[in-house]
């Protein structure tokens, strides 16, 4: 119960940190809390209770875990620590003023600052501001927190405060073959596909021939333009990290395309194309395809849609070396650029709610590269997105 209780606090959002539910279990082992419940509360909310804001959320806690005890005896039962939560001993909790009094190195001091922790540190280190390691207020290292830093060695984002991630990342392929909620999208993009009337005169017009031979009571055979779809659209998805929460919705869009259109291609990216895109997330770090020879491919009459989130550091959208995953040798918008002097027909979709996008720095800097073409990932969205689609 003692485990359901530090679990159930995490889940209320009560900022408890594994550090203090050791705390807690070494005062129950000093015999602080007198064997009684009662005396429990009080001593687990002196323990776990930073902030007095939380109080009401930690009563309902406890009052739901241990409701109906009268003695510690009934509530504790022997019982390993996980392992994982030993492991994750050092993760940093800070209230907002502690993260507001920490300063950002900026872009040049933070790399440079890294080269020098490098050269210079010989073991392990946790809970520190300079060093790097796990836990603390230090730039570099994985469980802690900075307004800007370098992750290394941490299983996915806690604060999205990183401006470089220091790890192999494994992304998995959107599904095409769904088909809950992709009809409404379908009918959204069936908007791009307007039928172009080239080549010769060669298909039979079957209900013309039949009405006007019916009206001069004599074969009267007639032809008609061939009709084509003439839409061709490059789908640019982006995969991974903040992305994850919208998988369901991209899936969605994905298979609607996929079955709207006859000619059509897809390539992934993370955050911010850059000088390689590719095709399938299980071999993205062995078969990437230059985003040049993309360019080069396909011609300037395709139609482009982004579908992203455009949530990160604004470094990776404006400086080399930007990207979470590797070294850039030109920045985000400079790729952004190229990808839009060619195909001038371009949109961005956000799966973020448009009410939303200000609060997010790099969202208005994508919007403005792409001249306020973004739109939201909805049927609306979807809806605005298809005229400039078509101009």
């Amino acid at each position: 119960m003692l485990l359901q209780f530090f679990t159930g606090l995490r889940e209320a959002r009560v900022p408890v940190s594994l550090r203090e539910y050791l705390t807690l279990l070494q005062a129950m082992e000093s015999d602080l809390a007198d064997k009684r419940v009662e005396e429990f509360y009080f001593l687990a909310r002196t323990v776990l209770v930073k902030d007095e804001a939380n109080l009401d959320r930690f009563d309902r806690v406890f009052a739901a875990v241990f409701k109906g005890l009268e003695t510690l005896g009934e509530a504790v039962e022997p019982a390993a620590i996980p392992e994982e939560w030993l492991r994750k001993l050092a993760e940093k909790y800070l209230t907002e003023d502690e993260k507001a009094e920490l300063k950002a190195l900026g872009w040049d001091k933070l790399f440079e600052t890294l080269k020098q922790r490098l050269a210079e540190q010989k073991e392990r280190h946790q809970g520190g501001s300079k060093w790097i390691g796990t836990g603390g207020t230090s730039p570099f290292g994985a469980y802690g927190y900075n307004p800007e830093g370098i992750r290394i060695g941490q299983d996915g984002n806690r604060n999205f405060r990183a401006v470089k991630v220091w790890d192999r990342r494994e992304f998995k392929d959107l599904d095409d073959s769904r088909e809950l909620g992709t009809r409404s999208m379908r009918v959204a993009l069936r908007r791009l596909r307007r039928f172009a009337r080239t080549g010769a005169a060669d298909e039979l017009d079957l209900d013309g021939t039949i009405r006007e031979s019916a009206r001069k009571g004599f074969i009267d055979v007639r032809l008609r333009p061939e009709r084509r779809n003439a839409v061709k659209v490059l789908l640019f998805l982006d995969v991974g990290g903040s992305m994850d929460w919208h998988v369901e919705l991209a899936e969605e869009l994905f298979s609607a395309a996929r079955s709207e259109f006859k000619h059509f291609a897809h390539f992934y990216f993370h955050n911010c194309p850059y000088e390689a895109v590719w095709t399938e997330n299980h071999r993205r770090h062995d078969e990437r395809i230059p985003l040049l020879d993309v360019i080069r491919t396909y011609p300037s009459d395709y139609r482009v849609v982004f579908v992203g989130d455009a949530s990160m550091s604004p470094y990776e959208i404006a400086h080399p070396g930007g990207s979470v995953e590797h070294w850039n040798e030109e920045a985000g918008e400079v790729w952004l650029g190229r990808v839009l002097d060619h195909f001038p027909k371009a949109v961005w979709l956000n799966p973020i709610p448009a009410e939303h996008w200000g609060h997010t720095h790099s969202i208005g800097m994508v919007r403005r590269i792409f001249a306020d073409r973004m739109f939201p990932l909805t049927l609306e969205g979807l809806d605005g997105a298809m005229p400039a689609l078509l101009r």
